[in-house]
């Protein structure tokens, strides 16, 4: 990706986490970019095209910021990590104080609020929402070979689910970070049966049953 349509979609980024979806203006998103409206057009084509690529990129860079723990750089390399822990950190890594997380994190819930009201949102949406949840699926069966692939699938459903509505609580200042965090923890612990094969699953592949 070249650096200037990279800027742009930095630049959307901004602009939805604080306007929203329906205050992203071509003007505005120009003016935080640095560039023309024209130029916009050129790269994206249309309003629904930036939109596209901006839901991709916040997932990029989720993947980014998820993959490496900058508190500690002498990390494990990712082929030699345990599996559980390598599912810890993508998923409590989300929940960071940061600014490149609170960016990317109430961009996404914007967009996610806006596919209620606009249709030609939700293809693209549901299709990274898959992608995310196929991601922590295979964490979750490296973590736990002993579960099923529905079990996996199901676990990660309500793993994704969470740190959405952990998000928006703690970026709202209903929840401090830690707290959610701890929160986080607990359920990947409960999905993974406190590391014990089996364990904490019912007859319907559940896990979490929120005790």
């Amino acid at each position: 990706m070249s650096d200037r349509r990279r800027g742009i979609l930095e630049a959307a980024t901004r602009v939805i986490a604080r306007r929203g979806v329906r205050g992203l203006r071509m003007g505005e998103l120009a003016a935080e970019a640095g560039v023309s409206t024209a130029l916009i057009y050129y790269h994206f084509t249309d309003r629904a095209g930036i939109l596209r690529e901006t839901l991709e990129y916040i997932s990029e860079r989720a993947d980014h910021y998820t993959a490496e723990d900058e508190a500690a750089p002498a990390r494990t390399p990712p082929g030699d990590r345990d599996p559980r822990t390598e599912l810890e950190q993508v998923l409590l890594l989300e929940l960071q104080d940061t600014t490149e997380v609170r960016e990317n994190s109430t961009a996404w819930g914007e967009l996610r609020a806006s596919a209620v009201f606009e249709p030609d949102l939700r293809e693209d949406l549901a299709r990274n929402t898959h992608s995310w949840v196929h991601d922590v699926a295979e964490l979750l069966a490296h973590a736990d070979p002993f579960g099923t692939a529905t079990a996996h699938a199901a676990a990660a459903e309500r793993l994704t689910a969470l740190v959405e509505g952990l998000s928006v609580r703690w970026l709202s200042g209903s929840l401090p970070v830690e707290q959610a965090r701890r929160l986080l923890h607990g359920a990947i612990e409960a999905e993974l049966g406190n590391g014990r094969p089996g364990a904490g699953r019912g007859p319907g592949g559940g896990g979490f049953d929120g005790s």
